[in-house]
């Protein structure tokens, strides 16, 4: 039997299905929804931070999210995007960052470690919602216009 022959943006996309996610990006506040099994019992388990860093990599696509828990203890976790075990993601609230990774927010502590909110007016929301809704509707993900 012949081998089949792939280009690299066709292997990068298999494995890769629609994920109906709201649109984020570097320093967003988001709550991930994540699907665990105890025993026979499956539940639910919000972890809710900011996102430090997203690699688009095909199937293997991940997005690093980070939280101040208690007693001022940081915690990380990296979620596949394309993992079942992902069962929802909450947009909460856009961040104002300049940087494409936010790894230098590791060595900050207190008020130094949170990500200023990204105010917009009314104008500027209309405005980008109206830029998504089109493309959306033609199937294109905005994180491929990023690129």
């Amino acid at each position: 039997m012949k081998a089949q022959k792939f280009t690299k943006e066709t292997i990068r996309q298999l494995g890769t299905s629609e994920r109906n996610f709201p649109e984020f990006t570097i320093g967003d506040t988001i709550a991930v929804s994540q699907r665990i099994t105890e025993a026979n019992k499956e539940r639910l388990q919000v972890f809710e931070g900011d996102v430090i860093a997203i690699k688009n990599n095909g199937a293997a696509s991940t997005f690093t999210v980070r939280k101040i828990s208690a007693n001022a203890v940081a915690v990380e976790k990296i979620f596949p995007y394309y993992s079942p075990l992902v069962a929802s993601i909450k947009f909460i609230r856009k961040g104002k960052v300049r940087r494409a990774k936010l790894y230098y927010m590791r060595n900050r502590v207190g008020k130094a470690a949170r990500v200023s909110e990204l105010v917009q007016t009314k104008e500027q929301k209309e405005k980008q919602s109206e830029v998504i809704r089109p493309l959306a509707q033609e199937g294109v993900a905005i994180s491929e216009l990023s690129e």
